[in-house]
């Protein structure tokens, strides 16, 4: 079966009604974005997992980055229609926790997919161990660049523990070996945009920023961007991603990246669904799942590239 990807929650009594499976075949599917590079290969994987389970899976993005009411609104849409399970990731880890709690009440299995929620209790949570992951991030980031350094880091969304987590670690990982070096943060709520224009206007403003590190590709991507607008050449500036989404890949054999901690995104999305198929025939799931990561250089690129599909 087809996933079905909308955009409105109004929409899901519809396509449920519509289906040619029983409504036990049913699984929700919310997630952050359609169109991020990273988040196409996660939806992918969970396509592929329902496919292989044999339920319909309606899947449901918000109608803009960080639209926490929309979510909300699509969690209320699935509770009410009977989906059997829902898998969701947050875009806002205690904004959502209400509607998790009232899923949960109903009888309806919630797995977390990429972030955790907070203050409800999840069927599972499927994910990389984003703190651990994030602070192997700052170690090798550390090896890039001089004690004293000066570098510039880019947050996920703060409001998120994935956000919070990669923050935390990747500090803790680069401090440790380079306490002497200035870390200059850009804020960001997931947006390359947000991403590329921090970074530019730090770039305007002072020329001895030798490293800008994510904590997601998209901001590797806007990071970029903001290099090559200001006329850098690949390796002026060293960059440092995290999720091992495809375009970062391009452009780390392009000379533009020189580490990415790479999440297994396919197998988030893939595992999450395939979490919410068994727990919607009442099997017992594990309550952590992790996918786990890999260390991607310019040395083992071509062995991640063919672990994970990327051509």
């Amino acid at each position: 079966m087809k996933m079905k990807s909308i955009f409105a929650g109004a929409a899901i009594a519809t396509l449920i009604a519509a289906s040619s499976a029983s409504a036990q075949d049913v699984i929700g599917y919310i997630t952050k974005s359609a169109t991020n590079a990273g988040w196409m290969m996660i939806n992918q994987g969970a396509q592929d997992a329902a496919n292989e389970e044999g339920v319909t899976l309606v899947s449901v993005g918000p109608a803009f980055q960080g639209d926490l009411s929309s979510q909300l609104e699509v969690f209320e849409n699935l509770v009410a229609q009977g989906a059997k399970a829902i898998g969701v990731a947050p875009v806002d880890s205690a904004g959502i926790a209400p509607a998790v709690n009232d899923a949960m009440d109903a009888g309806i299995p919630v797995i977390a997919i990429d972030t955790g929620v907070s203050g409800a209790d999840v069927t599972s949570f499927v994910a990389t161990d984003n703190e651990a992951v994030a602070k192997v991030q700052g170690s090798v980031a550390a090896t890039l660049v001089a004690d004293g350094d000066a570098i510039i880091y880019v947050t996920g969304n703060q409001a998120q523990s994935t956000g919070q987590e990669r923050r935390d670690g990747f500090m803790a990982g680069f401090m440790a070996a380079r306490p002497n070096s200035e870390v200059i943060v850009v804020p960001t709520e997931w947006n390359s945009q947000q991403a590329q224009e921090g970074v530019e206007a730090i770039l305007n403003s002072r020329d001895d920023v030798k490293m800008v590190a994510n904590a997601w590709d998209g901001g590797t991507m806007g990071a970029k961007a903001a290099l090559e607008n200001l006329g850098y050449s690949a390796g002026d500036v060293k960059l440092v991603g995290f999720d091992g989404a495809s375009d970062a890949i391009v452009a780390m054999d392009a000379g533009w990246v020189h580490a990415n901690t790479a999440q297994m995104l396919y197998q988030m999305g893939y595992q999450g669904i395939k979490a919410a198929a068994a727990a919607a025939r009442g099997e017992d799931v594990a309550g952590r799942i992790d996918t786990g990561f890999f260390l991607v250089t310019p040395e083992t690129s071509a062995v991640y590239k063919d672990m994970v599909g990327i051509q």
